[in-house]
């Protein structure tokens, strides 16, 4: 139904982090070709066209090479690269005029990562590998009705497989929150779905 890419909890990518500080470009490229397919699934999920995925992953590890120096190893280095990858796929979405924000009050007002946002075209078509499997194609137009914040938790808990520890260090929230946001984003992705793959969805 979804492309899986595992990330197990004892990936540790730090000491590939702390050598490209120091400047060692082969440990920085040993670090990208890790994180690009997570990242151009997730990215997928988000924008919907894989060349734009493409693109943005690409420009998230530039930016994450130009901002070593910045990095501070307490944070770790996959909530960096998501939290990186996601604001440039809300600007990508922004700028084409994709989404609009959900709250009723201006997104300048708060934080960009606490604002969620509604799609203005909400069809999402599954990858190309994927393109002739029903299943998939009903999941991922499924997803597409979502906001940009339920598809984040779907795509980082279902296609990632991470657990409840892992979404909340790689979203910055408490595990609570995590158990509660994914909770609501499941219930609005089974009302999306026909009732068979919904009930699956459950188990």
């Amino acid at each position: 139904m979804a492309e899986y890419i595992p990330s197990p909890p004892t990936t540790d990518f730090a000491p590939l982090m702390r050598a490209a500080q120091g400047g060692d470009r082969d440990a920085f490229g040993r670090l990208a070709s890790q994180l690009e397919p997570r990242g151009r699934t997730f990215a997928r999920a988000m924008v919907g066209s894989e060349e734009d995925a493409m693109e943005l992953t690409q420009e998230c590890l530039l930016r994450m090479w130009k901002a070593r120096a910045d990095w501070v190893e307490a944070r770790g280095v996959l909530p960096w690269f998501h939290g990186i990858l996601r604001n440039l796929c809300i600007s990508l979405l922004r700028s084409k005029e994709r989404v609009r924000a959900k709250d009723a009050f201006r997104p300048d007002q708060l934080d960009e990562e606490d604002v969620d946002w509604d799609y203005v075209d909400p069809e999402l078509q599954p990858p190309e590998h994927l393109a002739s499997d029903e299943r998939a194609r009903l999941f991922w137009a499924a997803l597409g009705k979502l906001s940009t914040r339920d598809r984040e938790i779907l795509a980082l808990r279902h296609f990632e497989e991470l657990a409840y520890a892992e979404l909340a260090q790689r979203l910055r929230i408490p595990e609570g929150t995590v158990m509660s946001r994914l909770f609501h984003a499941r219930r609005r992705l089974r009302e999306a779905l026909p009732r068979e793959l919904a009930e699956e969805l459950r188990r």
